[in-house]
């Protein structure tokens, strides 16, 4: 999106705009838009690029659980490799150590 697009509104602004009945959207053209005109659309958006393809038949909503702070060791080929994948590595080793649990539990209550 192109910078000259972005407005900001304090939140004063937006209940003001609000209580006006001034939006934005078009409710009703968006509406009128058929599954196949959504698709178009996420396809021509680069922010999509990634995710049209995605099997989310399988997605579950993960609600974040308190974080309790402890002391482990790896080795240091693995912290590279998690550091080297970007900002948020601990939550990343955490998603996978949480994969391996259901995995386990999985196997158990099948076996």
């Amino acid at each position: 999106m192109s910078k000259e697009r972005i407005v900001s509104y304090s939140l004063e602004e937006i209940r003001d705009r609000i209580a006006r009945g001034v939006a934005k959207s078009d409710w009703a053209r968006v509406d009128a838009m058929t599954d196949a005109d959504i698709e178009a659309a996420m396809r021509s958006d680069p922010d999509w690029a990634d995710l049209m393809d995605v099997d989310w038949s399988d997605a579950s909503v993960v609600y974040p659980l308190p974080k309790q702070a402890i002391s482990i060791r790896l080795d240091k080929d693995v912290i590279d490799f998690f550091k080297g994948t970007g900002k948020g590595y601990q939550t990343r080793i955490n998603a996978v150590l949480r994969h391996f649990m259901r995995e386990t539990k999985k196997d158990k209550q099948a076996g």
